[in-house]
């Protein structure tokens, strides 16, 4: 081989390696949470089932902290959060104002929203930026949710003071019980879904963007956009669609339309999870809160009956490795039940909850290796005419 010829480059590589989405391959740490294949979700350590039950700002907290604040660092965090809503800078969603409603799916205008809040105020301090964004996403997710409905922008005034998920139903417009069904099942679905682990799709393009220095808001924008896909964050809408298309809780009836979409290969939504090897504890916490807030409503009723007939059938697949119910068999069910009846707008929530796991992981990322920062993202990719020798 003449000098002016490439050599071959060295890689420790198998063909199963490649193209594989880098599905299992260790990459980095995570310090916010991980999931145990048995057991679950965990933040800082804590399975998300015992965190359930706490404030969203607590959470936040533990996220960013590493630690659950004890009760004056409650309050002093929820002021904090609060003072950040108030300064919403003049005029930051007048964007959305001039989108037509009902246009695009509602990521598309979450996505948008968060850039232009980025547009409007950017300080180049990732954890301000962070608090920022996190303060003011329930007044984005209101006017998302008002103007793409052609109510036009919220009437009532912004009122941070009463609490992240509470402001958000404020701004909606919706008092009294209604009011406290819906804040109940929103307080509960930010803390389920506020972080898994580093490598999920959505995360892992926030921080790869984040990785170029790019700000916090055009990483989390680029999360959302990833977070927008049929396979990731828009399962909970299609598992609320699937239960809706099996219309019965017998259980009979249930097994029927299981097997058939079985033998049709298509997917049985709410079942199953990439890392899990045993129901996610997450489902378990919904459905006994659907106990609490609907237990007469329909689609939970066979939400209930789906959770216990699916793992029958789909166990009887030896090539199926996790045939229990996931985070999503529950979800859009409550949703639903406290007045959400457009699923459309199911993975805004799931946004709303990643933006606060997605923005600790990329500071931690930021302050990684003694402040240096996590490099640049930059995968491998071999080209398919490069030469290539294969270590055995």
């Amino acid at each position: 081989m003449s000098d002016s010829e490439e050599q071959p480059t060295l890689f420790e590589i198998k063909d199963s390696n490649l193209d594989t989405g880098l599905r299992g391959i260790p990459v980095g740490t995570c310090r916010t949470s991980f999931v145990s294949p048995t057991k679950g979700v965990h933040y800082v350590g804590y399975p998300v089932s015992d965190l359930a039950d706490m404030s969203p700002e607590d959470i936040v907290f533990l996220l960013f902290e590493k630690r659950l604040p004890n009760r004056q660092e409650s309050q002093d965090l929820a002021k904090e959060i609060a003072a950040r809503a108030e300064e919403m800078p003049a005029g930051a969603l007048r964007i959305l104002e001039s989108m037509t409603p009902g246009s695009g799916h509602a990521m598309d205008w979450l996505s948008v929203g968060i850039q232009a809040l980025g547009i409007a105020e950017t300080t180049g301090d990732v954890r301000a930026d962070s608090l920022n964004l996190i303060a003011r996403m329930p007044e984005l997710m209101a006017t998302i949710f008002r103007l793409r409905g052609g109510r036009g922008l919220p009437k009532s005034g912004s009122e941070p003071q009463r609490g992240m998920v509470e402001n958000f139903v404020h701004l909606l417009g919706v008092e009294g019980d209604e009011a406290e069904k819906m804040i109940r099942v929103l307080r509960t679905f930010l803390v389920l879904h506020m972080d898994h682990g580093g490598g999920n799709l959505s995360t892992f393009s926030g921080k790869c963007v984040a990785s170029g220095r790019a700000t916090l808001y055009a990483s989390m924008s680029s999360a959302m956009n990833a977070l927008s896909g049929p396979l990731h964050g828009r399962a909970n809408q299609s598992c609320l669609e699937f239960v809706q298309r099996i219309g019965t809780d017998d259980p009979a009836k249930i097994e029927e339309f299981v097997r058939s979409e079985l033998a049709a290969k298509r997917p049985i939504y709410g079942f199953g999870h990439a890392v899990l090897r045993a129901e996610d504890p997450r489902a378990a916490v919904q459905i006994d809160l659907g106990e609490e807030i609907c237990p007469d409503d329909e689609n939970y009723k066979i939400v209930k009956a789906l959770r216990e007939v699916a793992p029958k059938v789909l166990s009887e697949n030896p090539k199926i490795s996790n045939p229990h119910a996931n985070v999503d068999v529950a979800s859009g069910a409550l949703l639903h039940a406290v007045g959400f009846h457009k699923p459309e707008y199911y993975t805004t929530f799931f946004g709303w909850a990643r933006v606060i796991g997605i923005s600790a992981q990329i500071i931690d990322e930021r302050n990684a290796r003694s402040g240096r920062g996590v490099p640049i993202y930059r995968p491998k990719y071999i080209g398919v005419n490069q030469p290539i020798q294969r270590l055995e």
